[in-house]
């Protein structure tokens, strides 16, 4: 695409990058604060695709293995409709189980919903994903 062409805010998407790294190692040494990325993030730390980072808009994010999700997950562990992250509405942001077969992980503790803060873990699946932030 030419460097001058604008593309509608609706056809961007969240998906910032992709840096593979060892799937059993973290890809972040210090989670919580990123320096580069502009409010909060979800970086797959370890697991399928580590490394992977969406940015996260104000609201409710959903993710799961169906297509029609925000943060697509795609492993047969993980439900349709897993999960519901809300971030920068609500103080403090929050997860919500949607109704999934396997549950959500935070911090290593099986929750249906919680409180979720800069340098939390949430499991789904196979994916270890942890929740960051940072000021741009």
């Amino acid at each position: 695409m030419d460097g001058d062409q604008h593309v509608p805010e609706e056809e961007q998407h969240p998906t910032v990058t992709f840096v593979p790294v060892d799937p059993d190692e973290p890809a972040l040494s210090q989670p919580g604060d990123v320096d580069g990325i502009e409010g909060f993030a979800l970086v797959v730390d370890r697991g399928p695709r580590a490394g992977l980072t969406w940015i996260l808009e104000p609201g409710v994010t959903t993710i799961g293995r169906g297509p029609d999700q925000d943060i697509f997950l795609d492993d047969v562990t993980v439900s349709r409709r897993h999960a519901e992250l809300t971030v920068g509405v609500c103080e403090p942001n929050h997860i919500k189980d949607a109704g999934s077969t396997n549950g959500i992980y935070i911090n290593g503790e099986r929750l249906d919903e919680a409180p979720v803060a800069a340098g939390d873990e949430i499991i789904i699946g196979k994916y270890h994903l942890l929740l960051v932030h940072g000021d741009g």
